[in-house]
């Protein structure tokens, strides 16, 4: 997990979530905490920047001048550049630094070099992580200003000249022109989104798009598998979908030691808000 002075989950409710980066105090959106009362009202007046909503998906910040238009904060030997975005991102979903500690230990307990495929790999958390641990790294991910955001980490992170591939594609058509190229991965990393578009206007829906492309990382992986990791944010997968869908993908059936779970961000009085789900193998 971050240490308090990198991240920290200050406070949530009211659809909002007060979190602190480095130095700095964001108030953002959250809808899965809608209906949960705030622990601490009068921390909230201490936000340097609070992101609203205008249309759609994008929005404006309403910024305190002091705050940079980057900043870092560090996990591990894995450096992020964080920035303000119009869709009220910084470069970094916390609750997947439980995620991050779990592939560096599978990295490093394979006890041979790993080829590692990372999709929808967004600023590259996982990519860094088995990177520094001593993978071989594929990094996919649709968006070519995310991949370059996430080169940049690297570099922060000291691993500019890391054997990392950085690749502007559509997850679901690079998977499936490996398999067809009879290319195989030690490990595959996937955090599919609810829907998206590719770089050059494909469609992505969770619904209809999810379970080819797993079977297509199981065909992957085959033989060699030293690791499976999928984590989702999408209403309706929580971790027994994702239990199911997965080792149904990899075995064939709903067996295998397939593990799945919440995942969570802590305030530091315990209260815990729900941050999206998990299916892994090995447990």
């Amino acid at each position: 997990m971050f240490t308090t002075d990198q991240y920290e989950l200050v406070d949530f409710g009211d659809g909002r979530k007060l979190e602190r980066f480095g130095a700095y105090l964001l108030d953002r959106p959250a809808p899965v905490v809608e209906d949960v009362p705030r622990g601490d009202p009068a921390c909230w007046t201490k936000a340097d920047a609070r992101y609203e909503r205008t249309r759609g998906e994008k929005g404006v910040w309403r910024t305190d001048p002091s705050l940079p238009d980057t900043w870092s904060v560090q996990h591990g030997s894995a450096r992020f550049e964080l920035k303000r975005t119009n869709f009220g991102h910084v470069g970094l979903f916390p609750e997947q630094a439980a995620v991050w500690d779990w592939v560096d230990r599978q990295v490093k307990r394979a006890n041979r070099p790993l080829n590692v495929l990372n999709l929808f790999a967004y600023t590259g958390g996982s990519t860094l992580t088995a990177a520094g641990a001593g993978a071989r790294v594929v990094h996919v991910d649709a968006a070519r200003n995310v991949v370059g955001w996430a080169r940049r980490s690297a570099a922060l992170s000291g691993l500019a000249e890391a054997p990392i591939r950085w690749i502007t594609e559509d997850a679901a058509k690079f998977v499936a022109r490996e398999v067809r190229r009879g290319n195989g991965y030690d490990a595959v990393i996937l955090d599919p989104p609810s829907y998206g578009h590719g770089p050059k206007g494909e469609v992505w829906k969770l619904a209809d798009h999810f379970v080819p492309l797993l079977e297509n990382c199981g065909q992957l992986t085959q033989g060699r598998r030293a690791f499976f990791l999928l984590t989702c944010h999408t209403p309706g997968f929580g971790p027994p979908e994702l239990e199911a869908c997965l080792a149904d993908a990899l075995f064939g059936h709903c067996q295998g030691g397939v593990q799945a779970g919440k995942l969570w961000l802590k305030t530091s009085d315990g209260r815990r808000m729900p941050a999206g789900a998990y299916a892994r193998w090995p447990g």
